[in-house]
């Protein structure tokens, strides 16, 4: 598996990855205002709209792949202003290639690119309570799970809380075989 910078061309693919709506709501949350979407809209947000990002250079959207073929995807954009913290998003694998280690070792890649290239100190996610297997996934990566303000949501007429999670830059550097 490798990353590479999400190309245009990947919006049809991930798309089809969100087969009913619970499952885009997991992934998007309230960022999109209508479901489905389209290839174009999510190219509009990502490329026309620096993925809503404010700040230039602020909005990094990566696809992993394997054999040339996308596999996940994930947003990363500095958050604080010091650009010594990277939040993660819009994590999504593949569904007949989950439960298999790919979103674990998507985010590793993502850890290490965020540790080593962007000089991050820590990266945060928010994911939600309701969505067991991305917990047990981003705590696999490294993630851990951080006090925070409690946040909820409203979808799909329900109310979702949001788990807030945290990697360090010391704790990845110092973990087995990551040095």
């Amino acid at each position: 598996m490798y990353l590479r910078p999400y190309k245009a061309a990947d919006a049809e693919t991930i798309l089809s990855w969100c087969r009913d709506e619970r499952a885009f709501r997991k992934w998007t949350s309230d960022r999109y205002p209508s479901y489905p979407i389209t290839a174009r809209e999510m190219n509009e947000k990502y490329f026309d709209h620096n993925g809503d990002c404010p700040e230039a250079d602020n909005f990094y959207p990566m696809t992993a792949c394997e054999d040339g073929r996308p596999l996940g995807h994930f947003i990363l954009r500095y958050v604080g202003g010091d650009r010594r913290v990277l939040r993660a998003g819009f994590v999504i694998v593949d569904p007949e290639r989950r439960g298999r280690g790919v979103g674990r070792e998507m985010l590793r890649l993502a850890l290490e690119y965020a540790f080593r290239i962007c000089r991050a100190e820590r990266v945060t996610i928010g994911v939600f309570e309701n969505n067991p297997p991305a917990l047990r996934c981003y705590r696999a990566a490294g993630f851990r799970e951080v006090p925070a303000e409690p946040e909820t949501c409203e979808l799909l007429g329900e109310t979702w809380r949001v788990v807030e999670m945290a990697a360090r830059r010391e704790d990845f550097f110092s973990s087995k075989g990551r040095a």
